[in-house]
């Protein structure tokens, strides 16, 4: 499985893959009485591809979790099953879309709630796994497809296995990690900065990794604002922004280049921050990235000749019309086990006042200030709020 947040590209949702891991596969696999491991907790000499090859020969049983369509899994699904005829589990978020192979093998299905998972499918979700694993470990049916059509073929056997420390975890890839997220909760980003670098070398490939070092990067503001935006610019271009429809790439580049649109007033880096923003929000049909793009609509349009003004303007309601949209579906659906409820309904109430609808919006507001938990979230929306109202005053229309 992936590790860290993960988007569903076919539905545009984050999934947190690592709580998947901790709050229902791990429990699982340990209640029915194995030990549990995922290629990133363990340490090894050299890149972290050596344990996952190992492992996936030798565990007892493989639990593949194929959710946000990931091609590293359905690989790695793919080499258990040609190394071995059983035990091997597919799992996956419900709304995967899975190709036309995977038809006729059993995946199965559990539910997230954006980036969280309900505390009753935890339980369920857990309960059902570990009576799998309890199954296929007393009955080991053949689960390969591999093996089940090509029924004379003979598993092959690993002459001497790799030298793998597992002696320290507190040298594991899932450890550093850890760590590195620790400290960016705690605003330290340039100790989280530090650690995701460690872990880079442990995972060089990593898109992952190389956007929270980015995140770091921009967050630390060191040695000064616009060093530190060139830098996270930079690590940035590793992952080939202008082809990537990775939207979390795409939506820290348009906060990045939105930052140093406001600190050099250089006008080609507040096209680019509209190009990212743009795309990532129709690749994820997410209201963070759409209501920022709208709002950036607007600000170029005030310092546009008239026609392109215009096109901005009107473009910039298309996209609130479409995030408010997004958000009151979201509204419909499991609201209230959320933990981004409040900036939902900030995000509608400020698509609101973008497009003219006071009604809507005071009702809106009202309901964002009766959830509110910080102070801080009002001041932030109050002021965005604020902005925009100057900008909409110039309106060329």
């Amino acid at each position: 499985m992936g590790y860290g947040v993960k988007t569903d590209y076919s539905t545009g949702r984050d999934l947190d893959l690592d709580k998947t891991y901790r709050n229902i596969v791990k429990p699982a696999v340990e209640e029915a009485g194995l030990k549990c491991i995922r290629a990133d907790d363990l340490k090894h000499s050299g890149i972290i591809d050596v344990p996952m090859y190992y492992y996936l020969f030798a565990a007892d049983v493989v639990v593949a979790d194929l959710s946000a369509y990931n091609p590293n899994a359905f690989y790695e699904l793919g080499i258990r099953h040609a190394l071995k005829p059983y035990t091997t589990i597919a799992i996956a978020e419900k709304e995967l879309k899975y190709p036309f192979d995977l038809n006729h093998i059993v995946i199965r299905p559990y539910e997230h709630l954006g980036k969280g998972i309900d505390h009753d499918e935890v339980v369920r979700f857990r309960g059902e796994l570990k009576e799998a694993i309890e199954q296929i470990l007393s009955t080991p049916n053949i689960d390969s497809p591999v093996y089940t059509f090509l029924n004379d073929l003979t598993p092959p056997a690993l002459r001497k296995a790799p030298d793998i420390d597992a002696s320290n975890p507190r040298d594991s890839l899932s450890s550093i990690l850890d760590f590195a997220q620790s400290a960016l909760d705690k605003n330290d980003f340039l100790g989280a900065k530090s650690l995701f670098q460690a872990a880079l070398v442990i995972d060089p490939n990593s898109t992952f990794i190389k956007q929270r070092i980015a995140l770091s990067t921009y967050k630390s503001k060191h040695p000064d604002v616009l060093t530190s935006l060139y830098e996270a610019y930079d690590v940035l271009q590793t992952l080939e922004p202008q082809v990537t429809t990775d939207p979390e790439t795409l939506g820290l580049l348009g906060a990045v280049c939105k930052r140093l649109w406001e600190s050099t007033e250089d006008k080609a880096w507040l096209d680019k921050s509209i190009f990212y923003y743009e795309k990532s929000f129709y690749i994820k049909n997410d209201y963070y990235n759409g209501i920022n793009y709208a709002y950036l609509l607007n600000v170029r349009g005030n310092i546009s000749d008239k026609i392109n003004a215009i096109a901005d303007y009107v473009l910039a309601t298309r996209a609130r019309q479409k995030v408010i949209s997004i958000c009151e579906s979201l509204l419909e659906y499991n609201f209230e086990s959320r933990g981004d409820r409040y900036w939902i309904l900030a995000t509608l109430e400020e698509a609101y006042f973008g497009i003219g609808d006071q009604v809507k919006y005071s009702e809106t507001k009202a309901r964002a200030e009766s959830i509110v938990i910080g102070k801080w979230q009002r001041e932030t929306t109050e002021e965005q709020i604020g902005k925009l109202a100057a900008l909409l005053a110039k309106s060329p229309f």
